[in-house]
């Protein structure tokens, strides 16, 4: 089965084609340009972003008082030096249809139902921010990304298709997987019932849903150690692979609609 397609490639002039023609006396269409993406992950604590042109990662905070509107200004001041076309968002809560459909739990309200591409003066594709890790770190076949951070991201890709998922807040013993594997529940419990608890949640969710590769990822991720046979440990550096990859052609994300040219 084929991964999907990467686009971390830097833009390159279209090649001339003044002196060549095809059998029939037309001239050939030139390729289009790759398109130059700038990848955005939003965070509980930071905010961080990279084009596909260049490996230079910058960052700013984040937190409880961010709107989107602040985000938006800041992200424009700080890639001022930056040219790209396109921009892939990673939004920490559910994404219905290229829009957030419930505000974030760790940050300012008023996300949803915000103008992002207008905001932003490009073209903008928004995915869960779980799913955009999830895409930088697929191989192939059928993966399950779970995401180790400030509370629990989960997605599916198969075959190439990203599937955002929203297991976080399932019931689980007594409250909910993220009380149990997320940030409260390492601080809560300590590292070594937590790992455990890791181990649990992974066993009951590779039971359920079988996937062939299981990748955790998130800041949390390398706290874990003897990881079981078919887990892999994830890097959060996969998130903006995945953002490059969101604007394949192969790749099932859509459009905001209301993108400034």
């Amino acid at each position: 089965m084929t991964p999907a397609r990467t686009v971390e490639r830097p833009a390159v002039p279209v090649a001339s084609t003044t002196a060549q023609r095809t059998p029939g006396g037309r001239r050939p269409q030139p390729s289009p340009a790759p398109r130059r993406v700038l990848a955005v992950d939003i965070g509980g604590t930071h905010v961080k972003f990279r084009v596909n042109t260049g490996d230079e990662v910058r960052r700013f905070e984040s937190g409880p008082a961010l709107t989107p509107a602040q985000m938006c200004m800041q992200l424009r001041s700080m890639c001022a030096d930056w040219a790209y076309d396109v921009i892939s968002v990673g939004y920490p809560g559910p994404v219905l249809h290229g829009r957030p459909v419930l505000e974030p739990h760790n940050l300012a309200p008023g996300w949803v139902g915000f103008d992002f591409a207008g905001a932003l003066g490009h073209p903008v594709k928004l995915i869960n921010d779980a799913a955009m890790q999830a895409l930088g770190s697929y191989q192939g076949g059928r993966m399950l990304f779970l995401g180790l951070g400030t509370g629990l991201g989960s997605a599916m890709v198969a075959d190439g298709i990203v599937e955002p998922m929203e297991l976080a807040h399932l019931p689980y013993r007594k409250h909910t997987y993220e009380e149990y594997v997320g940030l409260r529940g390492l601080e809560k419990r300590g590292r070594k019932k937590w790992r455990r608890e890791v181990g649990e949640v992974v066993h009951l969710l590779r039971a359920a849903l079988e996937p062939d590769d299981v990748v955790l990822g998130g800041g949390n991720a390398e706290l874990l150690h003897d990881l079981p046979e078919g887990v892999r440990l994830g890097d959060n550096a996969n998130a903006f692979p995945g953002g490059f990859r969101l604007w394949d052609d192969d790749v099932n994300a859509r459009p905001v609609t209301g993108a400034t040219p």
